[in-house]
């Protein structure tokens, strides 16, 4: 199978113009700047230094930009990461998190090679939205720490432990801390929106922050108080241990991230094509995130996918092409270069504030709201993903909701499906699909069958016959309104021609559609059921029933009517 390797950059490079490149500089220099805190944020709130935040989204955005599939994606650490890293960290240690993270990146490579960038966009929306606002959740929970200025050296991982201790410890809040934190928090909501195009509140709020901890020496735990500052410069190229043991082991974290990525950041690319009316290559953007994956730990950095929030004010600050987001990761470089030093005075209150806000807004908490007016199947799958996201782990949320969702899914979709029994004096369905005015033999029985034919149908199919008066000798099964047959319709077809086959009985398959036909074939099925017994349409299926002789005549059954309802 041929994949096409083509970055979008190579693609715009080709028309760029000086106004272009004015566009990008201006949009990629502002988001950078919108980017530096939530960098840092996001690394500490992981379990990391605040500089791998800030390696990540120089390396990884830089790669994402140069090498993805959207024109305007900005790639980088995000909050969707933070609980993932942090119980990864916690169980297995920061030197497992890289290779992990490099795994992942494999994974995306691989993922994108083989083209499933098109089947991520096929995952349920209420899956989607569970784990998001469940992840929300726990990021929010995880700053209430820090928000708050606790004495607790160690936060734990588990949700139900970490709010016990968070509540055993709420006896010793810093109230300078605290005051800070809800300072903070109310320049970022209350910001000015005319003014947030241009200069976020997150940036006005870590600046005023900094500036009172350095002017008035509060009281406040700080970046450099706890981690002793960052570094200048990115640091050496460190290749992390690897061995087929540690590779079993981290096997299913690194699909977690894997998994995370894909859907993050194609959810960031599908935002983005709506907001600029372009369409993004899911492949080659998966691609690029694998690169940028097994890159980012390479350098001190932790995973990185496409960050929604940024990517948005990428586009609003006037982003034309993929030089955008590499200059987003060369002024964030440029920044740790010259500016590194500064950044000790940032205090952990108000990045709790930032990380706090991002928790609030990442959540679709209007859902709740509309779960009544969802359909059942839905809600399950939504409060079932949402609740397993935040008491066990994303892995087990994902799976869970969408075998849940597949299984509800095949429910409702069966419990669609109609089996009628027709005759020549109640079926109209225009020439060659019409019974009226036609002869049905004696011993003939025609049954259609409308909607897709899957478990629930083959247990509809049984008791429609069973309702029958008198079995038939022949029964044609009206076949032109069934789309789609799974192996569980194709058992209960197989085993309805066995049960008439034994009795000498007969069945007569009427004009099939592509797939239940395929699927038979590819079963052996039509074989067993002789292929002069599938008729393009119901007259030829008339025709053929005359053609076989049968034992004996039997009352031809007149009936009439829809079994329809969801299989108990």
């Amino acid at each position: 199978m041929k994949v096409a390797f083509r970055p979008r950059l190579a693609e715009t490079l080709k028309h760029y113009s000086r106004e272009d490149l004015f566009a990008d500089l201006v949009a990629g220099i502002t988001v950078g700047i919108v980017a530096l805190p939530l960098a840092m944020a996001f690394g500490i709130a992981s379990g990391v230094k605040p500089e791998a935040g800030i390696f990540t989204a120089v390396v990884a955005g830089f790669i994402i930009s140069a090498l993805g599939g959207s024109r305007v994606q900005i790639g980088g650490p995000t909050g969707a990461f933070v609980v993932i890293v942090y119980g990864i960290i916690a169980k297995y240690g920061l030197d497992n998190l890289l290779i992990c993270t490099v795994m992942a990146g494999a994974i995306l490579l691989l993922m994108g090679f083989t083209r499933m960038g098109t089947m991520i966009k096929f995952i349920p929306y209420p899956v989607t939205m569970g784990f998001t606002c469940g992840i929300a959740v726990l990021i929010f929970s995880t700053q209430i720490n820090d928000f708050f200025g606790l004495k607790l050296e160690k936060v734990p991982a588990d949700f139900v432990e970490k709010m016990k201790a968070l509540g055993e410890n709420l006896g010793t809040c810093q109230w300078p801390t605290a005051t800070l934190a809800l300072a903070s928090t109310l320049i970022i909501v209350f910001w000015p929106k005319p003014l947030a195009r241009r200069v976020p509140g997150s940036i006005v709020a870590v600046i005023l922050g900094t500036a009172l901890v350095s002017l008035f020496q509060l009281p406040v735990e700080t970046i450099g108080t706890r981690f002793g500052g960052i570094p200048q410069g990115l640091p050496k190229l460190h290749l992390p241990e690897l061995s087929w043991a540690n590779v079993q082991r981290l096997f299913q974290p690194a699909v977690t991230i894997a998994l995370l990525a894909a859907i993050e950041s194609l959810l960031s690319a599908v935002v983005a094509d709506g907001m600029i009316d372009d369409r993004h290559d899911s492949n080659q953007e998966l691609m690029a995130q694998g690169i940028a994956n097994v890159a980012s730990p390479l350098f001190g950095g932790i995973p990185a996918t496409g960050a929604i929030a940024r990517t948005a004010t990428n586009i609003r600050s006037g982003a034309r092409t993929p030089v955008a987001g590499i200059t987003h990761a060369l002024t964030l470089l440029i920044i740790i270069l010259v500016a590194a030093p500064l950044a000790k005075f940032i205090p952990l209150a108000t990045l709790s504030a930032v990380l706090m806000v991002v928790a609030y807004n990442m959540g679709e908490w209007h859902h709740f709201t509309r779960l009544a007016k969802w359909p059942k199947s839905d809600s399950a799958v939504f409060l079932a993903t949402f609740a397993l996201t935040i008491l066990i782990d994303l892995t087990v949320a994902v799976q869970v909701g969408m075998v849940l969702a597949a299984v509800l899914f095949i429910k409702r979709i069966s419990e669609t499906t109609q089996i009628t029994a027709v005759d020549e004096t109640t079926e109209t369905e225009g020439a060659h699909h019409s019974l009226i005015g036609k002869e049905i033999p004696e011993g003939v029985m025609v049954y259609r069958v409308f909607g897709a034919f899957f478990f629930g149908a083959a247990d509809k199919l049984e008791t429609a016959l069973k309702r029958a008066r008198q079995e038939p000798e022949i029964l044609i099964l009206r076949m032109r309104k069934v789309l789609a047959m799974d192996a569980t319709g194709l058992n209960a077809l197989e085993d309805l021609y066995e049960k008439l086959h034994a009795k000498g009985k007969h069945l007569i398959l009427s004009g099939p559609h592509t797939q239940p036909l395929f699927a038979m074939d590819r079963a052996g099925f039509l074989d067993r059921l002789g292929r002069e017994n599938v008729c393009a349409h119901v007259d030829a299926a008339l025709e053929r029933a005359r053609e076989i002789p049968t034992r004996k005549p039997s009352v031809r059954l007149k009936t009439s009517g829809a079994i329809q309802g969801s299989v108990k």
